[in-house]
C-alpha cells in the first residue's frame, strides 16, 4: 500500500510527471506503521436489492514498506480481528461473526499480504496481494490514491492512502444467503472494500 513502481508511458507529458514525481518521493523510504486512530478498513454489500448496508472492521494493525527509489520494492501486511466487524446494528453483528458468514471463533483473523505493487500514474498506484478468509487465500488487487505526506503535531512523519477493491464474497466461502419473496436474494454477493489508510514512519 505504498510507494509503487512506475509503469512506463508512451507520451511524453505523462513520462514527465513520473520523472518529475520520483525525486520528490525518495525521502519516504521506510517503515511504517497504520495508526488506526486515524484509519478505517471498511466495506459495502447490497441488501435486499434496494440499498448498501456499510460497515467496517475496528481492530486491526498493519505495517508498510515504501520505497520511493525503487517502488516495486513496497510492500504491506494487515491483520484484521474479525470479532471487530460493526455495522452499527449488534444483532446483524453477531450473526456475521457465526459460522453462517465469517466464523470468528474458528478464524479470528483476516489477513492481507501483498506480492507486488506498480505505479500507474502520478498518484495512483496498484496493489496485488493475498487476502486470506476463513483459511482461504485469494488474490485481490488494490487500486490507491497517494493522499498526501505530512509531519503530524508530534514530529511524526505521515502518509496517507485511499481506495479498495470490489470482491466476491462466495469466493471465501461466505455463501450465506435467503430468497426474497419478490425475487433475488437478501444478500448481493459483490462486496466493495474501502481503505483510508494514514501510517507513520518509523524513527
Amino acid at each position: 500500500m505504498g510507494i509503487f513502481n512506475r509503469t512506463a508511458k508512451t507520451t511524453a507529458p505523462a513520462v514527465a510527471v513520473a520523472e518529475a514525481a520520483g525525486p520528490d518521493l525518495a525521502h519516504l523510504t521506510g517503515e511504517y506503521t497504520i495508526d488506526p486512530a486515524h484509519s478505517r478498513i471498511g466495506f459495502a454489500v447490497r441488501h435486499a436489492m434496494v440499498t448498501n448496508v456499510r460497515g467496517e472492521f475496528t481492530d486491526y494493525e498493519g505495517k508498510l514498506f515504501l520505497d520511493g527509489a525503487d517502488p516495486a520494492n513496497s510492500t504491506a501486511e494487515l491483520v484484521i480481528k474479525v470479532a471487530s466487524i460493526d455495522t452499527n446494528q449488534a444483532q446483524r453483528d453477531e450473526h456475521l461473526r457465526t459460522g453462517d458468514f465469517f466464523a470468528a471463533d474458528s478464524y479470528p483473523e483476516i489477513t492481507f499480504r501483498s506480492t507486488s505493487a506498480e505505479r500507474i500514474d502520478s498518484d495512483l498506484y496498484r496493489m496485488t496481494g493475498d487476502l486470506t478468509i476463513k483459511d482461504t487465500t485469494r488474490q485481490i488487487v488494490l487500486d490507491l490514491d497517494f493522499t498526501g505526506t505530512a509531519t503530524d503535531v508530534y514530529g511524526a512523519e505521515r502518509v496517507g492512502f485511499e481506495g479498495g477493491t470490489t470482491v466476491d464474497r462466495t469466493a471465501w466461502g461466505l455463501t450465506y444467503n435467503a430468497a426474497l419473496e419478490t425475487g433475488g436474494v437478501l444478500i448481493g454477493e459483490k462486496v466493495k472494500l474501502t481503505l483510508d489508510v494514514s501510517a507513520v514512519k518509523a524513527a
